[in-house]
């Protein structure tokens, strides 16, 4: 039987609204997926730069609550991969201490992260006296295990990263130097950020004026390091290098520029080489102006400084060196870095050190 049609209207309009939904559901769901977030990142004109890694692995923080790159955004970041014995990190502290001075209130955040070269770098309360001698207000994460070194790919101390507003690296330099070049790129990476606040004074700080740098070009030795681990060929005695053993070493006839050279009984340690005698010698010929030692005692000992088959006098003696009775003497105790000759000019100079107390352990000699 036909029903009325009033009757069947309402049921074909029904149908009609239920193919009508299914249809556009069906439009809709073939449509690509658009990622709001990613739309934003694709639109940022410094997307093509590098995310920064965040901090991981951070042991302690000094002078700062753990911070995150993320909740560090809107600021500017620089972060600075340094360990407190390395004297090209510590060459560039008095340029970071100025940056954090002049630029903080600014929107400049600096972050050193401290990752370890030594064994004793990686103890809180060296690197905290280390912090503190050097006078460092900002904060400093301890990567004792690299994690941070390593997310950041990076290999070197020092190496400083920039990082922008919106968490992108945009500038990085390994080394010294640099530091009108660098100084210009937080500038300009603050003026983004005031531009972005809509804040209308602009950074019209002077660029740091550079201290005396040293000059490279006339140093002609390399960097020394000890231990077994760590020992880049430049060790004269004959005797050689024995993984854990006690030597007695003596001084050969015949020494040759950029090789050390010990006298006494010393243990061959991974990364030092320590003194097992009451006293024991080092002899190099260098070709600088400066020479460092990274040294320490946990009992004490001292070294005896001799330049030029010579004592220092006060117008060459390292900072870390004192006049006692007409001699050149450093107080070795705490683990780091010393300051054993500071002579008038650069050119070749023969350093004995004469060290008295078992225990001393020498871990580089670095120049300047």
């Amino acid at each position: 039987m036909k029903k009325p049609e009033f009757i069947r209207k309402p049921f074909l309009t029904l149908a009609v609204v239920v193919l009508v939904a299914a249809a556009i559901f069906y439009i809709e769901s073939q449509k690509p997926k658009i990622d709001i977030n990613k739309n934003i990142e694709e639109n940022n004109p410094n997307s093509a730069y590098p995310r920064a890694p965040d901090f991981a692995g951070i042991e302690k923080w000094i002078n700062s609550e753990p911070l995150k790159i993320e909740q560090l955004r809107g600021k500017v970041v620089l972060v600075d991969f340094w360990t407190y014995t390395c004297i090209n990190c510590i060459r560039t502290l008095p340029y970071l201490k100025d940056w954090d001075k002049k630029y903080r209130d600014e929107g400049l955040v600096i972050v050193g992260v401290h990752t370890p070269e030594f064994e004793f770098e990686k103890k809180y309360e060296n690197v905290l006296k280390a912090v503190n001698d050097y006078q460092l207000k900002y904060a400093v994460a301890q990567d004792n295990n690299y994690v941070t070194w390593n997310l950041y790919q990076n290999r070197y101390w020092p190496h400083k990263f920039l990082i922008d507003i919106d968490g992108y690296i945009r500038y990085d330099h390994i080394g010294e130097g640099a530091y009108e070049e660098t100084e210009m790129m937080i500038q300009a990476l603050l003026k983004e950020r005031m531009e972005r606040l809509n804040k209308k004074d602009g950074i019209k700080l002077n660029i740091t004026k550079p201290s005396e740098l040293p000059e490279f070009q006339k140093i002609d030795t390399p960097e020394i390091y000890f231990g077994y681990q760590f020992s880049r060929g430049n060790f004269g005695n004959p005797e050689g290098i024995k993984s854990g053993q006690v030597i007695d070493y003596r001084f050969p006839l015949s020494i040759t520029q950029n090789n050390v050279y010990f006298e006494g009984k010393w243990r061959n340690n991974a990364d030092n080489m320590e003194l097992v005698s009451d006293d024991g010698s080092i002899l190099l010929i260098f070709d600088a102006k400066k020479a460092n030692i990274v040294a320490g005692s946990e009992s004490g000992s001292t070294a005896f400084v001799f330049l030029d088959n010579e004592f220092e006098s006060e117008k060459n003696k390292g900072n870390d060196v004192f006049i006692q009775q007409n001699k050149s003497v450093a107080k070795i105790n705490e683990f780091k870095l010393y300051n054993i000759v500071n002579a008038e000019n650069y050119d070749t100079h023969v350093v004995q050190i004469d060290v008295v107390g078992k225990g001393f352990k020498i871990y580089t000699f670095t120049f300047g």
